[in-house]
């Protein structure tokens, strides 16, 4: 295909997509589904009008993905609940760090006894595999910055911070494999890999989306009104807090996504948000107690909501683009026993096996433990980190079944979760209503 062709097609399919919105919202699955089917359609499976190549592309397709998950781990942090309670973060903590490490280590105990992968490969799948993805889960995820459900808020969460929270063992089985210095009996990986990065990351984002905040409400009040331009800005400060990271060798992903949490807190702080019932901050025009006072007239925008839209709009191009290649990256050669038994694996066993052990003794009901449980979506954060895996020292020889297996993972949890999660959450608060 030539870049005209590529302009029409990817054209056609975003003026569906932007006319067709409502008659979309309505269908039994998700627009992810759709896209995937035209690339699977023209790709190399059917057509063979198209194809893609995630070896030759591997750089671009690192790039493309890179910005889509930090653009949407900055949006999700601008809709998460504040201010940071441990009794609502800490189920979504569990799963992002307890739960996310023992589905890389359930992957790689089956990568290394069934598929007789060496270790390093195995632990190098469960880092690309078990993190949830804040890009294709946009059903399951918190819809706007006052929703206060509990699922959605958890998953949400998670995806937001185990997009961060993978990377360490990344860089361990690429470590094993030989491609990184891990040093002597893993202290490097530790110190600097584990605590380090991670702490860094936490700092940064937290500091770069407070100062925002505070300098952005600061500029609001002068006198004559000074306007901001909120969609720069915001993409401006995940450019920074993200480069800032890469300088401290600290986990990005991870410090974009509270960027956006510490800004909105700083802002709703800043704008003198007060309480709810369920101790959360409400901006005063959210306020839902008798009698509450209509907020001032000239009470001031904030970065965090009126960029949102903007962002979103962005994840749903970037999903659109990405998943169409996605389907031109696949053919009938890679669907095998051992890519679909490790996706089987993955969705059946160590998902929800590590879901319900890393809630242990949490106040989360069995009913949301069982939804999060099936709801842990694969898709661009998977490919990302393929992506980075391949450009950073992953061996040839197994680079082509470590491609096989994530591509027909993110595939089929495309289609089997997006086939069944509007049934599944219509299920869901239909009985927690009664």
């Amino acid at each position: 295909m030539t870049t005209t062709h590529w302009f029409i097609l990817i054209g056609c399919l975003m003026l569906a997509r932007g006319l067709m919105a409502t008659s979309i919202s309505r269908l039994p699955f998700t627009s992810a589904i759709v896209y995937l089917g035209v690339g699977l359609v023209l790709g190399p499976m059917v057509l063979g009008i198209f194809s893609f190549s995630p070896v030759e592309q591997s750089h671009l397709l690192e790039t493309l993905t890179e910005i889509a998950v930090l653009v949407s781990l900055f949006s999700a942090g601008v809709k998460m609940p504040v201010p940071i309670s441990r009794q609502r973060w800490m189920p979504a903590i569990r799963l992002a760090w307890v739960s996310m490490s023992l589905s890389v280590g359930l992957i790689a105990a089956f990568c290394y006894f069934v598929l007789g992968l060496p270790l390093g490969a195995g632990v190098l799948l469960g880092a690309i595999l078990a993190p949830t993805d804040p890009v294709l889960a946009t059903d399951v995820q918190v819809r706007h910055p006052d929703d206060r459900d509990r699922l959605r808020f958890t998953l949400t969460c998670e995806a937001g911070m185990n997009d961060g929270s993978a990377f360490p063992f990344v860089m361990l089985g690429l470590g094993l494999l030989g491609a990184y210095d891990l040093g002597g009996m893993g202290w490097r990986w530790v110190l600097v890999d584990v605590l380090w990065a991670t702490l860094a990351a936490i700092a940064i984002g937290t500091l770069g989306g407070a100062a925002l905040g505070r300098l952005g409400w600061m500029l609001r009040g002068k006198d004559p009104k000074h306007e901001v331009l909120d969609d720069l800005v915001g993409l401006g400060l995940i450019a920074v807090v993200y480069g800032l990271s890469v300088i401290f060798v600290a986990w990005g992903f991870l410090a974009v996504f509270f960027a956006g949490v510490a800004l909105r807190q700083t802002e709703l702080v800043l704008s003198g948000a007060h309480k709810d019932r369920q101790g959360l901050l409400v901006p005063e025009r959210s306020k839902d107690d008798a009698g509450a006072a209509a907020p001032p007239a000239d009470l001031p925008l904030t970065v965090s909501a009126e960029s949102l839209v903007f962002k979103e709009h962005l994840e749903r191009l970037s999903e659109l683009t990405l998943v169409l290649l996605l389907g031109g990256m696949v053919s009938l050669h890679d669907w095998n026993w051992r890519s679909i038994g490790t996706a089987l694996f993955l969705f059946v066993v160590a998902r929800p096996l590590s879901v319900m052990i890393g809630l242990l003794g949490s106040d989360s009901s069995m009913r949301i433990r069982s939804i999060t449980a099936w709801f842990g979506v694969r898709g661009i954060g998977s490919l990302y980190y393929l992506m980075y895996a391949l450009n950073h020292g992953l061996p040839v020889s197994l680079s082509r079944e470590l491609i096989q297996v994530t591509i027909v993972a993110i595939m089929l949890s495309i289609v089997v979760h997006g086939t069944s999660v509007k049934p599944l959450l219509d299920r869901f608060w239909r009985r927690k209503q009664t």
